[in-house]
C-alpha cells in the first residue's frame, strides 16, 4: 500500500500547493522526520520498537507523525511483535532500534523472521559518523562493524550516511522485505544524521513495489505434463502458499488433479483440514512419510523440505519431485527436483491453467486409509490428556482468532493436530515467541481476541511484556502450560541419556505475577480449561490462564 501514488505512471505531478510546500518545508525537522515520513509514504501505519540514546531522533519524530507506536520492553520481543504483524497482515512491519546492545538483542527475533519469511523492516541507529570504521572511538554502544552482526541473518543491509540517502534506503529495504521470499531487512543510520536539522522537503509517496516472481513457462509445461499423467500424484504445501495468499489456487489444483495434500507445520491453513483430499499435517508419522515416498509425482509448493517437513530428513521420495520455491537457495537443497523459482500464487495459477483434469477416487480413498492408520497409532499411546487439552483450546478459540505458539509440548502437538492456521516460532526455534507475537497481531487488529500459548520456561522470556499488554490494552489471552521446566528438553534428555540435566525450573506464581501487572489471571485444570479459556478470550483487554499439567509427546516414528 502506498499513499497518493499511481503505480502505472510513476508519481503524480505536484499540485501548485504541494510545490509551494516543498519549497518551504516546516521548521524543526531532522533526519528522524525523514525516516517516519518515508515510512508513512510507503504505507506504514504501525511501528514497533524500543528507544535508545542514538535513536532518539527517530522517536522524537514519531511525535510529529500519525504512525501508531507500540513500544515493547525487550528488543527481541519487539522483533517478535513485528514478525507477527508482518505474518498476519502481509505488510511490512517497521522495527525501530538503538545501537549496539539494543540492536543485537533483536537478533534472535530477526532470525525467526528470516526463517519464517516475515517482512520486518528493522531501522537501527549507529554511533555518530565520526566514530564509524574502527570500534576504537569510545562511543557508548560502539561495535567494530554493526552491519556484520546482521548480514548473516537479514535479506539485505542498507547503510545510510547522509540525510538525503534516508528515503531511498528505506524504500529499497521495503521493496526487499516484500519481494518473494519475504524477509527481514536492516537499515542503519548514524545518530548525528538522525539529529541534524534538515531543510529537505517533506517526503511524499515513495515507490517500493516488490518485484513479481513469475515461473518460467517451459518449466510450467513440463510440470503440468508430469502431474496430468501421474498415477499417484501428491502435494506438500508449505508456508509459501499461505504467504502468497494462494490457498484457493492450491485447492483448485488439488481437486483438478485428485491429489492428496499434506500441509507442513509452517503451512497450516494452506489447505482445508477436513477436505476429502486433506492428509492434514501428520509429518512426524511414518504412515504419512511412506505415502509421500510412494507418490510417482510429488509437487512441493512453498517449502524447502527442511528438518521438520521431511520427518527429520528420513523422507526419501521415490517418484519425481517438482518444487516451487521463491527462495532460490532452497531449490533442490534437500532433494533432486524439477525446481521452479517462483512465487507460489503465480506458479499455482500457471499450473492450474496448464494441467489436464484427473478424475480419480483413489486419491480420497488413500487419504482415508492413511489418516485411519495415524489415528490408530495415536490412540494406542495413552495420550488422552494431551488430546483433551488441545481440543479444549481449539473449542475455546473463536474461529477467526489467530493463535501464536511457543516452542512447547502443546505446540508440538498442534503442529500435527491443530486443524487450521497457527503461527509458531518453529522457523528458527527460539523460545519466547508466542506472547510478544500475539501482541503484534493484536496491534494489527484489535477487533478479535488473540491467543498465545507458552510453557513455563518460554513464558519467562516474555513476562516483561505483560506491561506492554496492559499499557496498550491489547486483547491477548496468554495460556501458560506449567510443567515446572523445559518439558520438551526434559523428554529429549530422558530418552537419550536416562535422566535430564538443567531442565527443572523454579518459577513464579504466574497468577499473582500477572495480577501485579493489572492483568487478570486464573489457574485452571484440564477439566475446566475450555470454560476458563473461552471466558478469558471473550473479556476485553489482556488476560492470563495458567494450566499446571505435565504433557507428553506422541512417540516419534522417524527412527
Amino acid at each position: 500500500m502506498t499513499h497518493d501514488h499511481d503505480h502505472d505512471h510513476g508519481p503524480r505531478p505536484l499540485t501548485p500547493e504541494q510545490t509551494a510546500a516543498a519549497l518551504a518545508p516546516p521548521a524543526g525537522r531532522n533526519g528522524g522526520d525523514l525516516v517516519v515520513e518515508t515510512l508513512y509514504g510507503l504505507g506504514a501505519t504501525t511501528v514497533f520498537g524500543l528507544p535508545g540514546q542514538h535513536a532518539l531522533g527517530m522517536f522524537d519524530a514519531l511525535r510529529r507523525s500519525s504512525l501508531q507506536y507500540v513500544g515493547l520492553r525487550v528488543e527481541n520481543n519487539a522483533g517478535f511483535a513485528a514478525d507477527a504483524y508482518g505474518r498476519v497482515t502481509g505488510e511490512v512491519a517497521p522495527l525501530l532500534l538503538s545501537t549496539g546492545p539494543g540492536a543485537l538483542t533483536s537478533l534472535a527475533a530477526l532470525q525467526e523472521a528470516a526463517a519464517a519469511s516475515a517482512p520486518v523492516l528493522a531501522i537501527s541507529s549507529q554511533v555518530p559518523t565520526a566514530g564509524l570504521g574502527g570500534g576504537r572511538h569510545g562511543y557508548l554502544h560502539e561495535l567494530r562493524d554493526q552491519q556484520a552482526s546482521f548480514r548473516d541473518i537479514v535479506k539485505s543491509v542498507h547503510p545510510v550516511r547522509a540525510a538525503s540517502q534516508i528515503p531511498s534506503a528505506i524504500a529499497a529495504a521495503w521493496e526487499s522485505a516484500l519481494t518473494a521470499p519475504h524477509g527481514p531487512v536492516w537499515v542503519e543510520i548514524p545518530q548525528d544524521v538522525l539529529l541534524a536539522g534538515t531543510s529537505l522537503p517533506v517526503v511524499t509517496a515513495m515507490d517500493a513495489t516488490p518485484r513479481e516472481l513469475m515461473p518460467r513457462p517451459e518449466l510450467t509445461a513440463v510440470a503440468a505434463h508430469a502431474l496430468s499423467n501421474a498415477a499417484r500424484p501428491a502435494i506438500i504445501a508449505g508456508g509459501g502458499v499461505v504467504r502468497a495468499d494462494a490457498a484457493g489456487k492450491l485447492r483448485a489444483l488439488a481437486e483438478k488433479l485428485s491429489a492428496p495434500v499434506v500441509t507442513t507445520f509452517g503451512g497450516k491453513g494452506a489447505f482445508p483440514w477436513e477436505h476429502p483430499l486433506s492428509l492434514q499435517s501428520w509429518l512426524e508419522d511414518r504412515h504419512t512419510t511412506d505415502f509421500l515416498e510412494d507418490a510417482d509425482v510429488l509437487l512441493v509448493v512453498g517449502s524447502g523440505l527442511g528438518e521438520l517437513s521431511s520427518n527429520y530428513h528420513t523422507f526419501r521420495p521415490r517418484g519425481r519431485v517438482i518444487q516451487i520455491e521463491a527462495d532460490l537457495g532452497k531449490l533442490e537443497s534437500n532433494h533432486p527436483a524439477l525446481g521452479i523459482h517462483a512465487d507460489a500464487r503465480n506458479a499455482l495459477s500457471a499450473l492450474l491453467d496448464a494441467v489436464s483434469e484427473r478424475r480419480d477416487p483413489a486419491g480420497a480413498e488413500s487419504v482415508r486409509t492413511v489418516l485411519a492408520k495415524v489415528r490408530a497409532r495415536i490412540d494406542a499411546q495413552d495420550l488422552t490428556l494431551e488430546q483433551r487439552v488441545l481440543a479444549s483450546v481449539r473449542d475455546a478459540l473463536p474461529a477467526a482468532s489467530p493463535s501464536f505458539w511457543d516452542m512447547t509440548i502443546l505446540a508440538y502437538w498442534a503442529w500435527s493436530a491443530w486443524p487450521g492456521p497457527m503461527h509458531s516460532g518453529q522457523g528458527a526455534g527460539g523460545l519466547g515467541y508466542a506472547f510478544p507475537a500475539a501482541l503484534g497481531a493484536a496491534a494489527a487488529d484489535r477487533t478479535k481476541p488473540v491467543l498465545a500459548v507458552s510453557g513455563d520456561g518460554g513464558a519467562m522470556y516474555s513476562l516483561a511484556e505483560l506491561a506492554t499488554a496492559r499499557q496498550y490494552d491489547l486483547p491477548v489471552t496468554w495460556l501458560i502450560v506449567d510443567d515446572g521446566g523445559y518439558g520438551i528438553l526434559r523428554e529429549y534428555m530422558t530418552d537419550a541419556f536416562g535422566e535430564a540435566t538443567g531442565t527443572e525450573l523454579s518459577r513464579p506464581d504466574f497468577v499473582a505475577l500477572s495480577e501485579s501487572f493489572g492483568v487478570p489471571a486464573v489457574r485452571t485444570t484440564p477439566e475446566s480449561l475450555r470454560e476458563d479459556l473461552a471466558k478469558a478470550l471473550t473479556e476485553p483487554g489482556p488476560s492470563v490462564v495458567v494450566l499446571p499439567a505435565l504433557l507428553r509427546m506422541f512417540a516419534p516414528t522417524h527412527l
